[in-house]
């Protein structure tokens, strides 16, 4: 990689010979291994597999290509140089460029100003394309880096490049799987993946059901849905009339979207009942029981726990074992939000860390996190089979028929409560395919180190300390203490208050100056601390010690 961080890659030149002009994108009647010599080659008129010849064409003029801009097909005469140049674009500056280390993670503008500085008005004409390469690179100037290394701001990273391109053919074939008729790959590439995923949880056999579903918040959704449904079957068609209050438990340090998606169900965000956490973030099951028994006290339904694996800030691991024991005393269905830590499952070392999830009812696993796939790919799972599309389905009449000439078990779509739905799995099968389990346990076991080797490292230096001594996730957590504060008393107001304002302005400091991205908050009455969360197995030791030393530089004149 060059020094100055510019890298420049360039996609095959095709033969812009231009005697005669094939319809459409050439594919009607041309087999795959033809069409994809007529790429490389340039070549026209070849007659197809049905043995009719494409309609030859005099070459358009520009005004006339403007003018058929509104036409939605990929032309090669029309598109073929543009998409090439768009690609290329896209490769060197936001894959390549992007990604390198000698390069800002992001170039920060103020809102007021990048709205200034940016063409986003729409128009009634059409821009040239060499007009919307220009808007392509300014696009990705000004949009944050998420693929580099330095960035650390979320609970997803990297750009891989096995899901970057299941993701390019993804949008290539643009399906939307919910029948077998029209997305019959995809449909089966689910089956399967879901099926591993379901014999990695512990799921004897990988029997069940699954989903890919749009984000972890919808998938904990689709799991409260389930609850409900296993336990009371007739809210489907009756709806919550006359239903005695339900009632779900979880971590006071869980996911927001369990309050959010019960609120948006009817069953109310009130009756989410927070349960204590411990020193470390875990669910205290001695707290959980006595708010199981004051729901049953107060006439209320308990019906489900989600316990979580991988708090979002502390990346705490709840007992599982111990709440799958009292949700079978208490016949409560045991959810576990794993959108976060489930991809230690992929490692047998730190699989341990979910000891009990097999024990569960259903899971939410997100393969954008720790797994590292392209976003989105989320996905729940559960033990009971077709439980899905008897909670979900409605057998519209009109796609999915039962009298189509094959299988109809093999239209999924119903059990979904979208209609139109990407096919998610493609960039995460293709990843799998790529590097194999194995490849994803090597990915996870460096994470891991990267963060042990961090954790130690602060550890042992002046003015860091950390929020939770020993992590049990990537998630770090931790304070830095400028010079200038380490001799005022802990136990002061003026400290806490001091130490407060100090990770929001080191973060304002490396966000202006580009060179890394870590995010910051509170929790409980703990003031502002860092957490960095390691997903990018391309970090190494090196790279931990430049995050340290980063943020002392920004942070040792506060």
């Amino acid at each position: 990689m060059p020094a100055n961080g510019v890298c420049n890659v360039g996609l095959l030149e095709v033969n812009k010979e231009t005697a005669t002009y094939a319809s459409g994108s050439d594919s009607a009647g041309v087999s795959e291994d033809e069409d994809i010599q007529l790429f490389v080659n340039g070549a026209h008129g070849v007659t197809g597999v049905l043995g009719r010849k494409p309609e030859s064409r005099t070459k358009p003029s520009s005004d006339e290509v403007m003018d058929k801009r509104y036409a939605s097909l990929p032309n090669r005469e029309q598109h073929q140089q543009f998409l090439t140049a768009f690609l290329t674009e896209v490769l060197n500056s936001a894959v390549f460029n992007g990604t390198d280390r000698a390069n800002k993670v992001l170039n920060w503008v103020d809102p007021e100003e990048l709205s200034r500085t940016l063409d986003l008005a729409l128009k009634d004409e059409p821009d040239t394309h060499e007009r919307l390469l220009d808007l392509t690179r300014a696009t990705i100037r000004h949009s944050v880096k998420t693929g580099h290394p330095y960035f650390m701001n979320q609970l997803f990273s990297s750009v891989d490049p096995y899901g970057f391109a299941g993701q390019v053919l993804t949008d290539a074939l643009n399906p939307s799987v919910y029948t077998f008729e029209v997305s019959p790959v995809f449909v089966l590439m689910e089956e399967v993946v879901l099926r591993e995923m379901r014999t990695i949880v512990g799921y004897p056999g990988g029997v069940g059901d699954g989903i890919f579903a749009p984000g972890g918040s919808m998938a904990n959704g689709y799991a409260i849905s389930c609850a409900r449904h296993k336990f009371m079957p007739d809210i489907k068609t009756k709806g919550l009339h006359a239903l005695p209050r339900l009632v779900i438990f979880t971590s006071e340090d869980a996911h927001y979207s369990i309050k959010k998606l019960a609120s948006f169900m009817g069953i109310g965000s009130d009756n989410v009942y927070a349960i204590k956490t411990d020193a470390v973030g875990k669910m205290r099951t001695e707290h959980l029981e006595s708010e199981i028994l004051r729901a049953k006290a107060e006439g209320a339904l308990p019906f489900m726990v989600s316990a979580t694996a991988g708090t979002t800030v502390i990346g705490a691991f709840d007992p599982l074992d111990q709440i799958a024991d009292l949700c079978a005393k208490h016949n409560l269905w045991m959810h576990v939000d794993a959108a976060w830590g489930g991809g230690a499952l992929m490692s047998k070392k730190y699989r341990t860390l979910l000891k009990g999830i097999d024990r569960s009812d259903s899971v939410t696993w997100n393969p954008h996190k720790l797994l590292a796939a392209p976003q989105q790919c989320s996905t729940l799972l559960t033990r009971h089979a077709n439980l899905l599309s008897e909670c979900h389905s409605t057998n519209a009449a009109y796609l999915f028929q039962k009298d189509k000439f094959y299988d109809t078990r093999y239209d999924t779509g119903d059990k979904h409560i979208q209609c139109g739905r990407r096919a998610d799995v493609l960039k995460f099968w293709f990843m799998w395919r790529a590097k194999g389990t194995s490849g994803f346990e090597q990915h996870i076991d460096k994470v891991f180190e990267n963060a042990e080797h961090f954790t130690n490292s602060i550890k042992a230096r002046p003015g860091f300390e950390m929020v939770i001594e020993n992590p049990e996730c990537t998630n770090v957590c931790f304070w830095y203490i400028p010079p200038g504060m380490r001799d005022v008393p802990r136990d002061s107001a003026d400290f806490r208050e001091r130490l407060h304002r100090v990770a929001p302005k080191v973060k304002e400091r490396m966000m202006k100056e580009g060179s890394m991205m870590i995010t910051y908050q509170p929790i409980h009455d703990k003031p502002n601390f860092f957490r960095l969360v390691l997903q990018n197995s391309s970090l190494d030791k090196s790279d931990m010690n430049y995050i340290i030393d980063e943020i002392e530089r920004l942070g040792k004149d506060l």
